[in-house]
């Protein structure tokens, strides 16, 4: 059996045995009570709920909430995200952000192509096609349509077959056979969606769900137009990912999935779809029509579980896989073009519409860097990628300050950043129409509403941190720390 990264069984596996996820005997109604458990358990940090008895699904029809959710304890905090990427469960954010830009510049490691996968032990074609039996949940009161896709994502590929596009993107259910969700043009799915209607041709399609975790979060992960994910998979997971054929187009879909879809994306029918629950917290009032996708087969595993995020206020997984994939590759690209740059983090807190930078102030002195001057770099390097498509607002820090700390975030913002000098704007910058302060205007032009924050210090400011760390001699941090159980508190801390 492959590895828990390669593997979404295998996967839960590690997660029921580490105490990542509890499974729930009883029936719970996928209308709605899956998701209020769900969302309950992303607010207080509870194990990932598997829901064995789902009502009005078929025997054996499971569904797993919160896949990527943060756990409750400091070893475990960022277990769930840890194992989708092969590390161990006490890794933290730095371990975790090197190891995604470490996959980048390496080899792609290209999938291998098999004969049969468990993906594939039920399949469905032609009238047997009735995404119905699956308990698809009604997730948030608020939302237009029970959503299918919630954790899964696309398989399309450019008329020329050089380039596949593995994506996250949502898709609702519309009837026993189609489905509805965005393909925007900046998005990947929507460039090569484009190359086929130029053709007057629908685009072959699958989605994938309960995938290999790495391939999940592959993604999710903002690589550039024409790099396949499915190499970055093997990268990323030290591995080729198993893929088997599609039994009605020519893709290749990932053998240790839970649950393919196939069929095709109309090229011009559209639908309503949502309102949704959002990353980013709120959900509005109307809908929007978006493409069809149209399923001619579905194929699936024995038993199979069925993962959902319950988008909404963070963290939740936009926040924890999207949202750190989207950190790695924004910290790639600032180091790559030569920026004094530390580490790059979308505070989980800040539902992924902000990314903190911290730069090396030493290497920033000794290089000559003015505020002005760096803060213009990162917008150039940012804004036209993208990750800073997805994100609209930047916050230089120095690198005294831990970016995955909101507490020091906060601390920075509050006592660094100048009112008068500190806010930039970059109003024709390109950016996600999906921000809910966005104008009207600004989101129909997909401009505006981007901005950095620097709250780096002046160049002669000569305080100090008043802390721990920074107000005490080295030698009696040491004592206090081999000292701090016989004091009467638990066990050490670093």
């Amino acid at each position: 059996m492959p590895a828990p990264a390669l593997d979404f069984r295998a996967f839960l596996g590690k997660l029921l045995a580490d105490g990542d996820a509890v499974t729930i005997e009883q029936t719970v109604d996928p209308h709605l009570e899956v998701g209020a458990v769900t969302r309950r358990a992303y607010e207080t940090r509870a194990p990932a709920p598997l829901f064995a008895a789902p009502a009005g699904a078929a025997p054996g029809f499971r569904i797993l909430g919160a896949p990527a959710g943060l756990g409750s304890t400091p070893e475990g905090e960022y277990g769930r995200l840890a194992a989708h990427l092969g590390l161990p469960r006490s890794a933290r954010p730095r371990q975790i952000l090197e190891h995604l830009v470490r996959a980048m510049h390496a080899p792609p490691v290209e999938p291998v192509l098999v004969a049969e996968g468990p993906c594939q032990e039920e399949v469905w074609t032609g009238d047997d096609v009735d995404l119905e039996r699956f308990p698809v949940p009604l997730l948030h009161q608020e939302d237009g349509g029970r959503y299918l896709g919630t954790y899964g994502f696309h398989i399309v590929q450019s008329p020329d077959g050089t380039w596949t596009s593995w994506s996250v993107a949502r898709t609702m259910l519309r009837d026993r056979n189609t489905l509805t969700g965005p393909a925007m043009p900046q998005q990947h799915i929507g460039m090569i969606r484009e190359m086929w209607s130029r053709r007057g041709e629908h685009t072959p399609w699958a989605m994938v769900l309960g995938a290999p975790p790495a391939a999940l979060a592959a993604a999710g992960m903002p690589l550039p137009a024409q790099v396949n994910e499915d190499g970055y998979v093997g990268a990323l997971a030290g591995a080729p990912v198993e893929v088997v054929p599609a039994h009605t187009n020519g893709l290749h879909v990932p053998a240790h999935a839970e649950i393919v879809l196939e069929g095709y994306l109309s090229r011009d029918e559209t639908a309503g779809e949502g309102p949704m629950g959002e990353y980013h917290g709120y959900a509005f009032p109307e809908g929007k029509q978006q493409p069809v996708f149209h399923v001619e087969a579905v194929t699936h595993r024995r038993d199979p579980v069925l993962p959902v995020c319950a988008a909404g206020v963070p963290p939740e997984e936009n926040h924890t896989i999207w949202g750190t994939m989207i950190s790695a590759s924004a910290l790639d690209l600032l180091r790559s073009a030569g920026l004094p740059v530390d580490l790059a983090w979308c505070s989980y807190e800040a539902a992924t519409c902000w990314i903190v930078v911290s730069v090396d102030r030493a290497r920033r002195t000794a290089e000559g860097w003015s505020e002005a001057r760096l803060v213009e770099a990162v917008a150039d390097v940012l804004f036209s990628s993208h990750a800073g498509w997805l994100v609209p607002k930047v916050i230089l820090v120095d690198d005294d300050i831990d970016v995955t700390d909101i507490g020091q975030v906060a601390w920075a913002l509050a006592t660094r950043c100048h009112p008068g000098t500190g806010h930039h704007s970059f109003p024709q910058a390109p950016g996600i129409p999906m921000v809910p302060y966005l104008t009207p205007e600004e989101a129909r032009a997909a401009r505006g509403g981007k901005s950095v924050t620097s709250c780096l210090l002046p160049e002669d400011f000569r305080g100090t941190t008043a802390s721990f760390r920074g107000s005490y001699p080295e030698q009696l941090q040491q004592h206090v720390l081999a000292n701090w159980s016989r004091y009467g508190y638990g066990g050490a801390t670093a």
